[in-house]
């Protein structure tokens, strides 16, 4: 399964660059994620926890930083074992460019599957993976720029958002 996409996150390239770098956002944004330790020098562990289709897996495996610009592309890698319920493995390429208002975020990503996830078939693998990959990034704009307003929510529009880095700095 392969797909590509653009996003517009209101960010600098650093900022979006650091954010993909830390282990407390890429738990905070992968989806069903438990646990991510570790380093971009040596790779983090994950846990993942996720249900395709009528299969509820568990997956414990490892993600790899690779081909890394500062402030301008790096390679995700990853790969995960879900005992009875099979394996995935996957990458990203993403590629960051500085734009008005914030940064062009745009991605590649490519996903397998084997073992009983294999099973359920083209349409739900790939159903899923792009809804994975959509949420993931989804919740990487929201980490950098906050929580989008929902209408009716109480919060002015023109009130400062925080981001994580707003958060862990203290800074707006």
């Amino acid at each position: 399964m392969q797909m590509s996409d653009t996003r517009q996150i209101a960010a600098t390239p650093s900022e979006v660059y650091a954010a993909l770098l830390s282990p407390d956002v890429l738990k905070a944004c992968v989806p069903g994620a438990t646990e991510v330790t570790g380093s971009p020098e040596d790779g983090f562990e994950a846990t993942v926890t996720q249900k395709v289709g009528p299969v509820k897996a568990t997956f414990k495996g490892k993600v790899t930083l690779s081909e890394m610009l500062e402030n301008q592309s790096l390679t995700i890698s990853g790969e995960g074992k879900g005992g009875a319920a099979g394996f995935a493995k996957g990458g990203a390429e993403v590629r960051m460019a500085e734009v008005d208002g914030g940064t062009e975020l745009s991605y590649d990503v490519e996903a397998k599957v084997g073992g009983k996830l294999a099973q359920l078939g083209s349409r739900i693998i790939d159903g899923f993976a792009k809804k994975m990959a959509d949420q993931f990034f989804t919740n990487l704009q929201e980490a950098l720029e906050g929580p989008a307003n929902s209408e009716g929510e109480a919060e002015m529009e023109d009130a400062p958002k925080k981001g994580w880095l707003g958060r862990l700095t203290g800074k707006e």
